[in-house]
């Protein structure tokens, strides 16, 4: 994921100096376009994709970040009068910090419901090749998807402990049991709807950015409104 922070600590900084020489609008605009982009190229990564395309399209995320974040924040903050500056400012980061708390449960709750489509039948079919009874087979698969999301993401098998329950584990033969409590099988099995669920994510991301690069398309120029204010003030 080093990629994505080197990106964005890239772009922050230049998108803010920029910004304070070109406006905000169309650089936070493209910075948008930019993160949408991204994840519609991660949607179309194959499974077994080569390391160095997604270390390129996570870079492009964290550019688009960056370039959507230090001109938006200034955009914000050169819009209202100085002395509420501090509401605004408090405003955005509550705004933010509770978008980010709020993506988590969205963006997990898609995962699953991409999961909850596929996995099932792919986990069946799966144990039963290994040799594990139908009727055990179809239960484990019945599952509720969280316990094999959590597993992928912190990259352990949980085969041993689906099946723990029947105790058809100690039933199979030597090889079976080897292959079921392996660091391949697991993963294998759910590459697909893994991907699957993925793919639902980052399409309701990409979509959630293009609104956000048309929201910030569609902003006035308050910047310089208020310059003309402060101008006459002096004045």
């Amino acid at each position: 994921m080093l990629p994505m922070t080197f990106g964005f600590l890239v772009a922050g900084p230049v998108a803010g100096w920029m910004s304070d020489r070109l406006g905000s609008r169309g650089l936070a605009t493209s910075g948008m376009v930019l993160y949408a982009a991204s994840f519609i190229g991660l949607t179309l990564l194959p499974i077994d994709f080569p390391y160095w395309a997604f270390a390129l399209l996570i870079a492009v995320n964290g550019i688009g970040v960056g370039a959507f974040s230090s001109p938006n924040s200034s955009s914000i903050m050169s819009s209202v009068p100085a002395s509420r500056r501090g509401v605004a400012s408090g405003m955005r980061s509550t705004f933010q910090n509770t978008g980010i708390a709020l993506s988590i449960g969205v963006f997990l709750s898609l995962m699953i419901a991409g999961l909850a489509a596929s996995l099932p039948h792919t986990l069946t079919t799966g144990l039963r090749q290994q040799g594990v009874p139908p009727q055990v087979a179809e239960q484990v698969g019945a599952l509720p998807p969280v316990a094999s999301l959590f597993a992928a993401i912190l990259g352990v098998n949980p085969v041993e402990r689906l099946l723990a329950p029947s105790g058809t584990l100690s039933s199979l033969p030597a090889g079976n049991r080897h292959t079921l409590t392996g660091r391949e099988f697991f993963p294998n099995l759910i590459a697909t709807p893994f991907h699957h669920g993925l793919v639902i994510v980052f399409g309701a991301a990409a979509a959630l950015a293009v609104l956000a690069a048309i929201a910030s398309l569609l902003r006035g120029a308050p910047d310089t409104r208020l310059r003309r204010q402060a101008g006459a003030q002096v004045r």
